[in-house]
């Protein structure tokens, strides 16, 4: 084992016992968190709007600050992009991460000195935690790539934009500046299909120990080296890699192919990163769930997805959660986010420690009738579905058709095989049965037959692909939606 190997399982052992002293003191530690936040933000002009001053307890900000999304927070953030200092959190942001998503374009999300270092940490740490628990450390000598946007950033008053994963990329350690790849040329490419190619040509023959990304683009990634190499398996052509680190979307829809295309089974770890921070990331190899960051300078509160919009919901700090429930995840940050619906939904596997799973998009789901179905219900449902079966599924997407030609309404599930079912009606049959067995509103609506069963309608090959080059949108962190209420996505692929 090489000396950095050693330093790093002896610094993995160091994190681990720190992160264990605030995880076992979730209430605690969030409260002080929150204190923190509202004692450094009282100058501020929305300290001010919002009376900071007066705010005492957790019920004095929920009375004075509503639950906001980017729209009704945009007016702030307009402020600090023409460089006003103190509005929304002390002095001007570092940076904004500029992301998509909401009805008028680009969202700009603010990150200053004070946040930006848990972004890094948090990455860091989840790789530490692994090394503990599982001893692995050799790893750390080889190469590693993350699949992210390009670090190009442009500056407007003394406050500087890009991508969240190209900004993140001016923080990697220089412990890690020889390992990492691709080149800082190749890594600038805007066009994702170029830019793919060239990370191709520059990793095919090198020793890759890690891989990182959304597992979407990671499969594309890993579809040019076997084109490049004549089909060889991702395994052999890395004969050291075991490890893949991902994020963005849930991977187990994906792993069956990946280990078909790498020849074997990898040791994966889950984060659950975005612009507005870091919130969790899989600490152990042995439970489900991804731990939730109580002290990296965020307070979070959940508020029940099925109750989130009626009036006045009622919002649970981490003292109150309860396993299994789905909720919104409602954040306060200091980089100025204040009560701020990020649109995931988070479900707890576990308290003490506080470990939790996305569950879905608070706007993502499929109700046209009253079901209310959600990502992780589609995702649990394709997983059984092809358990113990040959079928590979490269992408898929769910959408209610409400108008059918003939006969009853029904979900429509577009789904691209890599290995198609040798019956398609059993295939949707299993769905449908598994659907029916996760949520009761579309069992019921199924046994009343309100609806019919499951419609799977085949996707050409890279047809997602095609579809999100349409639409602007191939690679980097973007994704396809699991699930929509509307049939945007599902008319453009058909």
């Amino acid at each position: 084992m090489s000396i950095k190997a050693i330093a790093a399982k002896l610094f993995a052992s160091k994190i681990y016992y720190k992160t264990q002293a605030w995880a076992n003191k979730p209430v605690e530690t969030q409260q002080a968190v929150f204190k923190s936040l509202i004692k450094d933000a009282r100058d501020t002009a929305f300290g001010a709007d919002h009376h900071f001053d007066t705010i005492k307890t957790v019920h004095d900000f929920i009375k004075n600050v509503p639950v906001r999304d980017y729209e009704d927070l945009k007016p702030y953030i307009d402020k600090v992009r023409t460089g006003e200092k103190d509005i929304l959190w002390k002095g001007k942001p570092l940076y904004f991460a500029k992301t998509s998503g909401t009805t008028s374009g680009a969202k700009y999300i603010p990150l200053t000195k004070e946040s930006m270092p848990y972004h890094i940490e948090a990455s860091r740490n989840a790789i530490l935690h692994y090394i503990h628990e599982t001893g692995k450390a050799d790893f750390v000598d080889g190469k590693m790539i993350f699949l992210q946007g390009s670090p190009i950033l442009t500056e407007k008053y003394g406050i500087k934009f890009g991508r969240l994963s190209g900004i993140a990329a001016h923080f990697v350690p220089k412990y890690l500046q020889k390992n990492r790849m691709p080149s800082l040329e190749t890594n600038c490419i805007e066009d994702w299909d170029t830019k793919v190619n060239a990370i191709v040509g520059e990793t095919i023959d090198q020793n890759m120990t890690i891989i990182s990304g959304i597992p979407s683009w990671v499969q594309m990634y890993f579809e040019r080296l076997q084109e490049k190499s004549g089909g060889k398996k991702i395994g052999e052509l890395f004969k050291n890699f075991n490890l893949f680190i991902y994020g963005g979307v849930n991977y187990e829809p994906y792993r069956a192919k990946f280990e078909s295309m790498i020849g074997r089974k990898v040791d994966s770890i889950e984060l659950f990163p975005a612009s507005e921070g870091f919130f969790a990331y899989q600490d152990s190899q042995k439970s489900k769930g991804m731990l939730l960051l109580l002290n990296s300078g965020i307070f979070y509160e959940f508020i029940k997805a099925d109750e989130f919009f009626t009036e006045n919901p009622k919002s649970y700090t981490i003292g109150e959660v309860e396993t299994g429930v789905n909720y919104a995840l409602i954040i306060s940050t200091n980089a100025g986010l204040w009560r701020y619906n990020i649109g995931d939904t988070v479900q707890f596997t576990s308290l003490f420690p506080h470990r939790v799973i996305v569950s879905g998009r608070i706007k993502h789901y499929i109700s046209a009738f009253g079901e209310h179905v959600i990502a992780s219900e589609v995702e649990n449902a394709m997983k059984e579905a092809t358990q113990g079966t040959e079928i590979v599924i490269n992408e898929f997407t769910v959408a209610p058709q409400i108008t059918p030609s003939t006969g009853l309404p029904y979900h429509e599930w577009l789904v691209e095989f890599e290995n198609e079912p040798e019956d398609m009606d059993v295939f949707a049959e299993a769905i449908d049965s598994a659907m029916r067995k996760q949520n009761i509103y579309y069992d019921d609506l199924i046994t009343g037959n309100v609806l019919r069963k499951v419609v799977v309608t085949k996707v050409s090959k890279n047809g997602f692909q095609e579809y999100m080059k349409s639409q602007g949108k191939l690679g980097g962190q973007n994704k396809i939606p699991r699930l929509s209420n509307n049939r945007d996505i599902a008319d453009n692929l058909k």
